[in-house]
C-alpha cells in the first residue's frame, strides 16, 4: 500500500520530473521541479493552493513516482516529452511543438547561417537545443553572429553574388559579407567552426573573451557597455547549459543501467523515441553473491527483449554483455533490422547512463529501506505478538466488530490478517438475523456462530481452503473488547467443539489500546512496539469495516429492515410483518401457516420468511 507521507519524506533534494497518477494507476498530471522534495510537498500542505484544477487534481492523487535528472532544463525537458507521450488530464495540453526554441547551423548550405528555431526539422541542418529561454537563444546568436561575423540575410549563395550591396552589418563590421564574392567557403567555414564548437559547448574562450571586454570596458568607465556584455555573458552561460533529455539524431533507443548488492538489483531502462525520453522503467531482480554485474545484465537483456514486441536500433548498457556480437545478432532478427549494443565510455552518451544508474540506486536504496521496515511493521509486529500470548506459528489472525444502527439494522464485520497485512479477499460483513435491539454480546454470538458453522459446513463438504469462504480458520482470534467479549467467543467455539486461542484487544478510559487480554490475564504491552501497532491497526480496521457497512446500508435512502432482502417482500408486506410480530425473535418462532395469515402476506412469501430465518445463507 502506498503511504503517501511516508514516500514524501524519501524524495530527493534535486531537480526532476514528478508523476502523479490516480487509483486506478492512470498519470493525471506531470510536473518539473528544481527541487523534488519541495515542490512535492507542496501539493499536500493544507495552506497550498493553486486554484481549484490543482486542489482537484491533489483529491485524486493515489501514488507518484519521480524521475532525476542533472539539472533543471532537463527535468523541463523530460517533463515536456512525457506530457506529449501521456496527456494528463490535469495537464494544460500543448497543441504544437512551440516550447522550447532551438539554434539552428544551416550546414547544408554553402555559406551557412544560425538561425532561431521553433522546430527541429530533419534536413541538413545542425540544431542545438531545445533550450528554455527564448530570449537568451536570441542573444546567443547575436552574439555568435557578432563574434564569428556570420551573415544574417536570406540570399541563396552562391548564386546572388555581387547582386546587391552588402549590408549594414559588414560595414560596422559584424559580417565578412560573403555575398560580395570575395570570401572564400574555407575561409567562411572557419568561422562557423567556431560557432559549432562553442555550440558544441567548448564556451570557455568566448567567455573568457567576454570578461576581459567586460572588465576592460569597466575600466574605461564603459558602463553602459560592460552592462551590455554581462548581459550577453549571463545569456551565454545559461544557454551554455548542456541537457541530455533530447538527441538530435532523432533515434529510437534504450538506456539500462543497475544498481545492485548482495542479493538484489534494480535495473532502470529509460525508453527515447524519436530522440525524446518518453518513459522509464525499473526491474527489480534477484541475484547471487557470486554474479557479476555483466552477468546480471546480459542475463536481463536476453530476458527483456525475448519478451517486448519492440526493439529499438540502439542499446545503450552501463556494463558489458558476454557475447555481445551473438546478442545484436539475436535482437536484429528479432527487430528485423540492425540493432546495436554500445556501452558509451564518454560524451552525452555516457551521461544518459550515469543518469539511468542514478535513478537505479535510489530506487534499490529506497526499495530496501522499504521491505525493511515493512517486514518490522508486519512479520517482526507478529513475532512479537508470538511472544506475548505463547503462541508460536501465528500467521492468520482474524477480528470481529459490531455496530448498530437499531434493532433490525445490526451488522457485524469480520477482518483478516495474515503474517501482519490485511487480506481484505476474506474479509465478511453480517446482518444480524435473531439479535433485537443492540446487544453486543449476543450480536457476536450470532456472528461467530455463523461464521464457524459456515467453515465447519465447508470442511464436511471437502471445499479447497484456497477456494472457500469460511473453512480457513484463524491461529488467533482478536476480539475487540476484554473479558466479557473473550468469553462470548469461548463459548461459541466451546458450543462448536473448536479450540482456538482467543485474545481481548483492551482498551482504557480514553478508548485507547492498553493491553492484551488472554488465558484470564491481562498482558500489558510496550505502546511504542509494531505489536501494538499492529493491534491498534487491526483493531481499528474492525471498526472502519463495520462503519463502512453501516452507511452503506443507510445511504440512498437504505434505512430498512433485514427483511427488505427477503425475495417478495416489499415495503408494505415488511410493514405488515412489523405490525404482525413484536421482535425478529417472535417472527422466527412462527410457522409457515402463521405468518401466511400476515395482510397481504401470498403462500410463497410467507414460506420465503420462514426459510430466511431457519435456512437463510450468509450474507457476505
Amino acid at each position: 500500500m502506498f503511504d503517501i507521507q511516508e514516500e514524501l519524506s524519501k524524495l530527493p533534494d534535486q531537480p526532476g520530473v514528478y508523476i502523479m497518477h490516480d487509483k486506478n494507476d492512470v498519470i493525471i498530471y506531470i510536473g518539473k521541479a528544481k527541487s523534488l522534495t519541495k515542490r512535492v510537498h507542496q501539493y499536500f500542505q493544507p495552506s497550498h493552493n493553486e486554484g481549484i484544477k490543482k486542489l482537484q487534481m491533489v483529491q485524486h492523487i493515489d501514488h507518484f513516482e519521480y524521475i532525476v535528472t542533472d539539472s533543471e532544463l532537463e527535468a523541463l525537458v523530460l517533463e515536456c516529452n512525457l506530457i506529449k507521450e501521456h496527456t494528463p488530464k490535469y495537464n494544460t495540453l500543448l497543441r504544437d511543438d512551440k516550447t522550447y526554441p532551438y539554434i539552428c547551423v544551416t550546414v547544408g548550405e554553402d555559406y551557412p547561417r544560425v538561425l532561431f528555431a521553433r522546430k527541429m526539422k530533419k534536413d541538413k541542418s545542425r540544431y542545438f537545443g531545445p533550450y528554455t529561454s527564448a530570449g537568451a537563444v536570441k542573444d546567443t546568436i547575436e552574439l555568435l553572429n557578432k563574434i564569428y561575423q556570420i551573415r544574417t540575410c536570406n540570399r541563396v549563395l552562391p548564386r546572388d553574388f555581387g547582386k546587391e550591396r552588402p549590408c549594414l552589418n559588414y560595414h560596422i563590421h559584424q559580417c565578412l559579407a560573403p555575398c560580395r564574392g570575395t570570401v572564400s567557403k574555407e575561409e567562411y567555414q572557419v568561422q562557423i567552426d567556431g560557432a559549432l564548437d562553442f555550440l558544441s559547448g567548448n564556451y570557455k574562450p568566448v567567455i573568457k573573451l567576454l570578461e576581459g571586454r567586460m572588465q576592460d570596458a569597466s575600466d574605461n568607465l564603459e558602463f553602459e557597455r560592460a552592462i551590455e556584455l554581462r548581459e550577453l555573458l549571463h545569456s551565454v552561460k545559461q544557454i551554455a547549459q548542456k541537457q541530455k533529455i533530447t538527441n538530435t539524431d532523432g533515434e529510437d533507443k534504450d538506456i539500462i543501467a543497475m544498481a545492485c548488492d548482495d542479493t538484489d538489483a534494480v535495473v532502470q531502462v529509460f525508453f527515447v523515441r524519436d530522440g525524446k525520453i518518453i518513459g522509464r522503467d525499473h526491474f527489480h531482480v534477484r541475484v547471487g553473491t557470486e554474479e557479476s554485474k555483466g552477468d546480471i545484465m546480459t542475463e536481463f537483456v536476453k530476458q527483456f527483449y525475448s519478451g517486448t514486441p519492440f526493439i529499438p536500433k540502439e542499446i545503450m548498457l552501463q556494463e558489458e554483455v558476454e557475447d555481445p556480437e551473438v546478442l545484436e545478432e539475436y535482437l536484429t532478427r528479432r527487430r528485423g533490422h540492425k540493432c546495436s549494443i554500445l556501452v558509451p565510455q564518454r560524451g552525452m552518451k555516457n551521461k544518459l547512463v550515469e543518469l539511468a544508474g542514478k535513478n537505479a540506486q535510489m530506487v534499490l536504496s529506497q526499495d530496501k529501506e522499504k521491505i525493511k521496515r515493512e517486514e518490522g511493521r508486519t512479520i517482526g509486529a507478529v513475532k512479537e505478538i508470538e511472544e506475548w500470548l505463547g503462541i508460536k506459528g501465528l500467521t492468520r489472525m482474524e477480528a470481529y466488530d459490531i455496530s448498530n444502527i437499531s434493532g433490525f439494522e445490526s451488522v457485524g464485520s469480520m477482518v483478516v490478517y495474515e503474517n501482519g497485512k490485511p487480506k481484505r479477499s476474506d474479509y465478511r460483513k453480517f446482518r444480524l438475523k435473531t439479535v433485537e435491539g443492540p446487544d453486543d454480546y449476543a450480536s457476536m454470538h450470532e456472528v461467530l456462530t455463523r461464521r464457524f458453522t459456515h467453515g465447519m459446513k465447508e470442511d464436511a463438504q471437502q471445499v479447497d481452503k484456497t477456494t472457500g469462504s469460511f473453512n480457513r480458520f484463524p491461529d488467533v482470534i482478536m476480539m475487540d473488547g476484554g473479558r466479557g467479549q473473550v468469553n462470548v467467543c469461548l463459548q461459541v467455539l466451546e458450543e462448536l467443539g473448536l479450540q482456538i486461542p482467543v485474545c481481548g484487544m483492551v482498551k482504557d478510559d480514553f478508548h485507547r489500546t492498553r493491553g492484551l487480554y488472554f488465558n484470564n490475564v491481562e498482558i500489558p504491552i510496550d505502546r511504542h512496539s509494531e505489536g501494538f501497532k499492529l493491534i491498534t491497526r487491526i483493531q481499528d480496521e474492525a471498526h472502519r469495516f463495520a462503519i463502512t457497512y453501516h452507511r452503506s446500508l443507510r445511504s440512498k435512502d437504505q434505512v430498512h429492515s433485514v427483511l427488505d432482502d427477503i425475495e417478495g417482500i416489499g415495503p408494505a408486506r415488511r410493514k405488515a410483518l412489523m405490525r404482525r410480530y413484536a421482535s425478529l425473535e417472535a417472527m422466527r418462532e412462527a410457522s409457515v401457516e402463521d405468518l401466511a395469515q400476515t395482510e397481504s402476506m401470498s403462500p410463497q412469501a410467507a414460506e420465503n420468511v420462514w426459510r430466511f430465518f431457519h435456512g437463510g445463507s450468509i450474507e457476505e
